[in-house]
């Protein structure tokens, strides 16, 4: 990978990780389903008024949408509004990776290998310490809805895989589309449980820049620029090169979480950590890691 395109690499997963962060901050003020229903708002707008949509069934959008703005984030941002830490919320939700390949091999019927099974297994038992770990900024909840949030993402990457879409821009234009779908169920959910409508308009209005500077940055740097890199990578690059970088998120969210949140890291977080992220890494570079120890020897 030429120099130039690692560090657009690692500009993506900067943005994915340190996003927890902007999460919290901007928590403090929104209620989390209003919050990703503005995400996915401009996230549409202006955008769709540019951009044709993309030619794939409505449903395939719709399902698109409601896993990964209803089912991902909208899950992500009550989690860590209340139930669980920015840092571990970057790392659990990393399990979208065995989720994803789950879904596939239901599809394809293909059997579960046995460095698959040994790296899930690591991947569980980091989860497993985590839960034994848990207190007042990390519950059994907030961890049971990062797993499913990491499932929603898993599925939304199905029915991605199943809209036959290759070319970066029009994977973009997929983003942009499949938002819209997002927003209406969020808004429900948002006046029925955050409120009310006349509650949400006064937290609008009473909303400082800060927070608005925030909810456009998840909605153009994280989902718009993020999946439109990370596609045209994609496109330039084998999958097993590119697919491994993720690894990286949990990271900068850890990272940043101890920096401007004060979150702590002990040894058995950090050791929970390297076990979710060996396992992930074993899932998804097992041939490469194989071939290069099969050099040495």
């Amino acid at each position: 990978m030429p120099f130039t395109h690692l560090l657009v690499a690692l500009a993506i997963v900067a943005i994915w990780g340190t996003n927890f962060v902007i999460m919290k901050y901007c928590l403090a003020v929104l209620p989390p389903f209003l919050f990703a229903a503005l995400r996915y708002t401009f996230a549409f707008l202006p955008m769709a008024l540019f951009i044709p949509r993309p030619k794939v069934p409505l449903w395939n959008l719709a399902l698109y949408g409601l896993f990964i703005g209803v089912g991902q984030f909208g899950v992500v941002y009550y989690a860590v509004n209340s139930q669980i830490s920015p840092g571990l919320a970057s790392l659990v939700i990393q399990v979208q990776v065995f989720f994803t390949i789950g879904f596939a091999m239901l599809l394809t019927k293909e059997r579960l290998r046995r460095y698959q099974m040994f790296a899930l297994l690591l991947a569980i038992l980091g989860l497993l310490l985590i839960a034994l770990h848990t207190d007042a900024t990390t519950t059994l909840l907030g961890l049971a809805l990062m797993i499913f949030a990491g499932f929603s993402w898993g599925a939304a990457n199905t029915v991605g895989r199943y809209a036959g879409i290759s070319n970066p821009a029009q994977l973009f234009a997929y983003v942009v589309w499949a938002s819209a779908f997002s927003v209406p169920p969020l808004l429900l959910i948002s006046a029925v449980f955050e409120g009310g409508v006349e509650h949400l308009t006064l937290v609008l209005e009473q909303a400082p820049l800060g927070v608005w500077l925030g909810v456009f940055w998840q909605s153009w740097a994280n989902t718009l620029f993020g999946y439109a890199a990370w596609a045209w990578l994609l496109s330039k690059h084998p999958a097993a090169v590119v697919a491994p970088m993720p690894l990286l998120v949990p990271i900068f969210g850890m990272g940043a979480s101890a920096i401007y949140l004060g979150e702590g890291l002990p040894a058995w977080k950090l050791f929970a950590a390297g076990l979710v992220m060996v396992g992930l890494l074993i899932n998804v570079s097992w041939s490469r890691l194989k071939e290069r120890f099969a050099r040495v020897i």
